[in-house]
């Protein structure tokens, strides 16, 4: 495979052979038994039941990536959490919004705001429907935990892929401060700290944590010199933890921030064919072409360059992105029960003026403008503690309202022509949406060893939509349309655990997951495009093992699945005039099956080693879009392959101890569209992280060297086809980056 891949399994395969001699002359490190001082893997507890629970309990496929490994790996970002899942892609085309998230190859492409995700994301129990917000929750966390398939039940619709599950630090009885400072590559700084202070012990404590981020930009632009994709944001967040008595604790986390990096810079790679020796089989430029005078767009210019890092950009716009949350979980325990309120409130706004074509002309402009507000609430009573029969009963209710005011200015120096699609095309929309839900899930111990889990959710969205498809240089009103529906379902899951030693659970399942149908939100002349599109549905097949061997110094989990989708939710283009236009139907159906495994050791104190595997095979069946055969073609964003590995190493020395750490994670082939384009396709990747540091200070400070991507591997994160205006543009990612850290915890 790639050299980084050889670099890793060789870490993994020499530290392992010399674990042995290490075990016998390393000191204890803090990941031991408190009996005989012997090296295991850490405990770990999750949620992702509504309760906490042992993570090798917990009969569903879910990774918890703890906040102390988000700070080792560098996981600065949502979109970073990729490189430490199995069976999870994440890519935004969008500098401080819009994640597109998928897992095991379900996911949506769509980056209109009311358009929701196949993949939900919960920030302290709330979930975060916007897709302007779901970037900003991401740093001062105690813990990331991804649940890999429909978790229709207890997280609702729109968790037909899975759910991401983040939960920030709480503060408690002791004062403690932390600080990280980094000064890297590309000018960038990241500085990150939070401070806990109990106000009153075991009555008030409260936390203020913050983030600044900032870098001058890893992409150039040829015309000016000046670099752009650059990030620019601040977040506060402050935290109370009250407990006035010791059967009521309420938890408030309030969120405030803002992101002015500059919109993205894509790469333009021209397709119209010069001459007849560069025009390939499609009519388009043969790809031994690309990047060469022979391939021009509709005006004529070419991007003769192959640094995907640099263009001829015509304006340098901004993403500018503003947020304010609020959760607040109240828990009253009234002995053998609990009653768990969960209060969300979310506002997100959004002001993107971007550079579309990567052209020294304006051929393509977008102003994207969006405003989200939402509010939430759900009211659980839970079983407490261990009994024999444990139930979760739960009601929830939203309202979310989103206005959208975006639009395309296409050749803005030519005289409007709706003909040919020449003009400035707005399309305003106002959307209303009213949640409301209704779930129970119980979970009863038939034996000691054999556990049976059974659960039920109703949910109901109503929606009210306006639109207006509109060219304002004329100005022209296309189209008004006003549509108002109510899209409601029933899912739920049937599951089996048994226990065949206290460290070996095997388990089975079956579930049903909905997501919410809907209107599309994108631009368009033709009012049918706008739906409503059905609710997409999917029958989960899962068997699973999760199990502690080697007296818990190896940890090993595997897990099968099966997926059954109807009418899929699909976002797809084609193109009208000048404009390539943008649809969201439902295919028919989608097969995806697969398997993973996750590998954690600990053969020795102070070493840990992990690897993470990931298998998937996903089609559509039986899908015909605008006269064009999809059927058989592989999912967007679905590598067949997908493996993750890493050593951690802590070494102590008179003076403190020395920390290493080194990761790759590598992605087979992906495809970036519906259609399985050949040239919108990007080939297998690796990407290497590591990172060596100094503690002293009996560990309270640490200094060190980072390093992201280090053998800087092509990062490309999305392809879109503009093919009626001659050209592609592709977003990358970061390159290789580097730089020094500090950390100090008190």
């Amino acid at each position: 495979m790639h050299r980084a891949v050889g670099i890793g399994v060789s870490l993994v395969a020499l530290v392992w052979a010399g674990s042995a001699s290490a075990q016998d002359s390393q000191p204890a490190a803090a990941s031991v038994s408190a009996d005989d001082n012997a090296p295991r893997v850490d405990d770990i507890v999750v949620t992702a039941q509504k309760r906490s629970e042992n993570l090798q309990d917990v009969p569903v496929a879910v990774t918890a990536v703890t906040g102390k490994t988000l700070e080792n790996k560098r996981i600065l970002d949502l979109v970073d959490l990729s490189n430490a899942t199995p069976g999870l892609q994440i890519k935004s085309d969008d500098n401080g919004a819009n994640p597109r998230i998928f897992i095991r190859g379900v996911g949506v492409n769509d980056f209109n705001p009311a358009t929701a995700s196949a993949v939900g994301i919960y920030s302290d129990g709330v979930y975060v429907g916007s897709p302007l917000a779901q970037r900003f929750a991401f740093f001062d966390l105690q813990q990331a935990e991804v649940l890999r398939g429909p978790q229709g039940t207890l997280y609702g619709r729109n968790t037909t892929g899975g759910a991401i599950n983040i939960t920030s630090r709480k503060p408690g009885n002791d004062v403690e401060a932390d600080f990280l400072g980094e000064y890297g590559n590309f000018d960038s700084v990241n500085l990150q700290g939070g401070v806990s202070l109990p106000v009153a012990r075991d009555l008030l404590s409260i936390r203020v944590a913050g983030l600044y981020q900032r870098d001058d930009g890893y992409s150039i632009n040829r015309l000016t010199g000046h670099r752009g994709n650059n990030a620019d944001r601040w977040a506060v967040r402050g935290s109370v933890h009250f407990t006035p008595s010791t059967a009521i604790t309420d938890d408030l986390a309030v969120t405030v921030g803002k992101s002015r990096g500059g919109s993205i810079w894509a790469y333009n790679r021209g397709l119209f064919p010069a001459t007849a020796d560069a025009t390939g089989p499609d009519g388009l430029c043969a790809p031994a072409y690309y990047a060469t005078a022979e391939c021009t767009n509709v005006l004529g210019y070419a991007n003769t360059s192959k640094n995907l890092y640099e263009g001829d950009y015509s304006f340098e716009g901004q993403d500018r992105v503003n947020l304010f949350t609020v959760a607040n979980t109240l828990t009253i325990n009234l002995g053998a029960a609990d009653i768990v309120a969960v209060t969300g409130y979310q506002h997100a706004d959004r002001n993107d003026q971007e550079e579309t074509d990567a052209n020294p002309l304006p051929v393509i402009t977008a102003s994207y403008i969006a405003r989200q507000n939402t509010f939430s609430q759900e009211l659980r009573l839970q079983s407490s503690g261990k009994p024999k029969l444990r139930y979760v009963l739960g009601l929830y209710y939203a309202h979310d309202d989103l206005s959208n005011d975006s639009a395309y200015d296409v050749l803005n120096f030519l005289p409007p022509d709706l003909t040919q699609g020449i003009g400035r095309y707005a399309w305003p929309l106002r959307q209303k949406t009213d949640s409301y839900a209704a779930f129970g899930q119980l979970d009863y111990d038939l034996t000691p060893q054999l556990t049976v889990t059974a659960g039920l959710r109703y949910s109901a969205d109503h929606k009210d939509f306006h639109y207006v498809s509109e060219e304002t240089r004329l100005p022209y009103t296309i189209f008004t349309f006003d549509g108002s529906k109510t899209f409601d379902s029933v899912s739920g899951k049937f599951g089996l655990r048994y226990r065949i030693t206290p460290d070996v659970n095997v388990y089975a399942s079956y579930s049903r997951g909905t997501k919410s149908g809907g209107f599309f939100s994108g631009q368009t002349g033709n009012v049918a495009d706008l739906g409503p599109y059905k609710d997409e549905t999917v029958n989960a097949y899962e068997a699973g093992l999760k199990s502690e061997l080697l007296d818990h110094t190896l940890r090993a989990n595997l897990a099968a699945f099966y997926y059954d989708y109807q009418n899929l939710q699909v976002y797809t283009v084609v193109t009208d005039g000048f404009i390539t236009r943008q649809l969201f139907t439902n295919a028919s159906a989608a097969r995806i099956y697969g398997g993973e495994l996750e590998l954690e050791a600990t053969p020795a104190r102070g070493l840990t080693i992990f690897m993470n595997a990931a298998y998937l095979n996903a089609t559509y069946r039986n899908f015909i879009s605008a006269g064009a055969d999809y059927s058989g073609n592989t999912l967007p964003s679905a590598p067949r392959v997908n493996i993750q590995t890493g050593v951690n190493y802590r070494q102590p020395v008179s003076f403190g101890a020395l920390v290493f750490d080194i990761s790759s994670s590598y992605r087979s082939k992906v495809f970036f569209d519906t259609a399985n384009t050949p040239r919108l396709s990007d080939q297998g990747r690796v990407y290497v992280d590591g990172r060596f540091g100094v503690q002293f200070a009996h560990d309270k400070l640490e200094v060190g060297i980072w390093g992201k991507n280090i053998f800087g591997e092509t990062n490309i994160s999305d392809m879109t086809p503009i093919p009626t205006l001659g050209f592609d543009v592709i977003s990358v990612g970061p390159p290789r980056t580097y730089g020094l850290y500090l950390r100090a915890h008190y």
